[in-house]
């Protein structure tokens, strides 16, 4: 399994999907982050233990909510992280392991691979990278955030600059799209 990793709309997501394209299998942390949270499951239970403010009156997460509360406070954070990562690492781990099995090359897709040590289980690490003014233009332009609720996104994870000190590979995404899937073929034909 390859680790894909960067900050905060750095572009992973579309490295992820150029790599799907190409014929890996992509396992997404953030999806298997919604999975775990899914009404009445233990996930669940615990942020409604944790964060009884965020929940409706259907029975799901207000996920807005919910992230301003921890962008806004670390200890906060640190707590739904210890909900939610283990159940994710467990999950990536088993679906990566079927995959493998089956013979693909499996790339996991998880924003905070190094703030959560989960290198430790890939083969190799991949990151996006992005200058910091055009991070947070594009994550402004994407979320409708202000700069400084933008700021503080950015700034709950780790600095693209360190990502890239400890990547076997650095994909450069400051450029245009088709420039970005040009390293990404080339290195899928790598593999």
């Amino acid at each position: 399994m390859i680790g894909l990793t960067g900050g905060i709309a750095s572009g992973k997501s579309a490295v992820g999907e150029r790599l799907r394209l190409l014929g890996a299998v992509v396992l997404d942390a953030d999806q298997l982050s919604r999975e775990v949270v899914e009404p009445h499951t233990p996930g669940w239970e615990r942020i409604r233990e944790h964060f009884p403010e965020v929940m409706e009156e259907n029975g799901l997460i207000n996920r807005g909510k919910l992230g301003q509360i921890i962008f806004a406070d670390a200890k906060k954070r640190k707590v739904l992280e210890g909900i939610i990562h283990p159940e994710v690492l467990l999950r990536l781990k088993a679906r990566a392991q079927k995959a493998e099995a089956q013979g693909k090359i499996v790339f996991a897709e998880v924003p905070l691979l190094f703030e959560v040590g989960w290198e430790k289980w890939m083969e190799a690490v991949w990151v996006v990278y992005v200058r910091p003014e055009v991070q947070l233009e594009r994550l402004m332009k994407r979320t409708g955030l202000s700069s400084q609720a933008a700021r503080e996104r950015i700034a709950s994870q780790w600095p693209l600059d360190e990502k890239v000190k400890r990547a076997q590979v650095v994909i450069d995404n400051n450029r245009s799209l088709a420039e970005t899937w040009q390293q990404v073929d080339a290195l899928w034909k790598e593999i």
